[in-house]
């Protein structure tokens, strides 16, 4: 069977992406399957790559040439990937890529994928609506201040005003749509709430302002279509006062420590909080959901993720791995629980009875 591999992307978290493609292209059992390379540039181009029947040597060969004697792929249209006996595996973090756009597309195309599907692939991404929906499950979270960039410009004293009204400094400002702490400051005053809303909104025209907390990270792994299995909570433990994108990809300060060294009632609600949240917004492949704890032990979901970092860094399966399910495993599992998802929606469209019928 052939996977196709998609990676870049035209979001901010572009590298990150190719930091998880080669990672999970090491780990694919090449006794059962070939990989086919396809490369999304910055710009939107998708050029597809060499066929891969074993590991690769270097991460090179994810830096594809689309131009000259030296080429190393070809600009295709996307809907050329579309091939009987594939399934598509999209290793793409934030906007275009884990929001729903790409699911859209490659449902249309009929052909399975790794991941959730449209819905919870948008809702997650967008932390506003998962803010809503966890809300109305009763999943207790931080206090939050959604922002959109037409208030913002029309009236920047309202939205200050609103801001300290409900919140307390720190406070975080977080693009709506991006991952992996890119776009993300900490404000611990009003100039400094200034600047943040004016990084974020570079990233998006709708941003989140969450009430700063002194809480530990611990974070679930969730896994499965109906039959949803989750792990046991890891922590992120941080040298550092705010865990952003350099601390996560460049400089890699920060150390995983699995299980999470907590009370045994808050790893069951860790579980409980996670596998909830993945239910109601309609998960299924994997998802990683995020908690802060604070030292009274009050657990708040943060974030659920779709399409989690497979780095060599990543929480997401290095918690599996702890859980006793090896890498390659995993990758296994995901394409195993791809093809059937996309086998019971195939039949429910299929056999769904004619509605001039009922």
């Amino acid at each position: 069977m052939k996977i196709t591999l998609l990676y870049g992307g035209q979001s901010a978290e572009h590298e990150v992406s190719i930091l998880s493609a080669f990672s999970v292209l090491n780990a694919i059992y090449y006794d059962y399957y070939q990989v086919q390379l396809v490369y999304i540039t910055k710009n939107g181009q998708w050029v597809k790559g060499p066929l891969l029947t074993q590991k690769p040597e270097s991460q090179e060969v994810l830096h594809l040439i689309w131009e000259g004697e030296d080429k190393t792929g070809q600009v295709i249209n996307p809907g050329a990937i579309k091939e009987e006996g594939t399934i598509v595996f999209p290793l793409l973090h934030g906007p275009n890529g884990e929001d729903g756009t790409i699911q859209g597309f490659l449902e249309t195309l009929k052909m399975p994928y790794v991941g959730t599907g449209v819905l919870a692939s948008a809702c997650g991404m967008d932390k506003i609506m998962t803010k809503y929906v966890l809300q109305a499950g009763g999943i207790p979270q931080v206090p939050y201040v959604p922002v959109l960039a037409m208030h913002w410009k029309q009236n920047p004293q309202l939205i200050f005003e609103h801001c300290e009204g409900s919140l307390l400094y720190p406070m975080f400002v977080k693009p709506a749509n991006m991952g992996s702490s890119v776009g993300i400051s900490k404000a611990e005053n009003r100039d400094e709430l200034e600047a943040a809303l004016n990084e974020a909104f570079l990233y998006d025209t709708r941003v989140i302002i969450e009430q700063g907390i002194e809480a530990r990270e611990i974070e679930v792994a969730v896994l499965g279509n109906e039959d949803v299995r989750t792990t046991m909570a890891g922590e992120i433990v941080k040298d550092v006062a705010f865990y952003d994108y350099n601390s996560k990809y460049i400089d890699n300060k920060i150390v995983m420590q699995i299980p999470a060294q907590v009370p045994d009632e808050v790893q069951q609600k860790a579980q409980e909080y996670a596998k909830k949240a993945y239910t109601m917004l309609g998960g299924s492949g994997l998802s990683r959901c995020d908690f802060f704890l604070t030292n009274k032990n009050e657990l708040f979901l943060n974030e659920l993720n779709t399409m989690p970092g497979f780095t060599q860094f990543s929480m997401y399966p290095s918690l599996w791995e702890k859980m006793g399910l090896p890498y390659g495993d995993l990758i296994e599992e995901l394409i195993q629980l791809g093809l059937n998802r996309f086998n019971q929606r195939q039949t429910l469209i299929t056999e769904a009875p004619d509605g001039d019928k009922l």
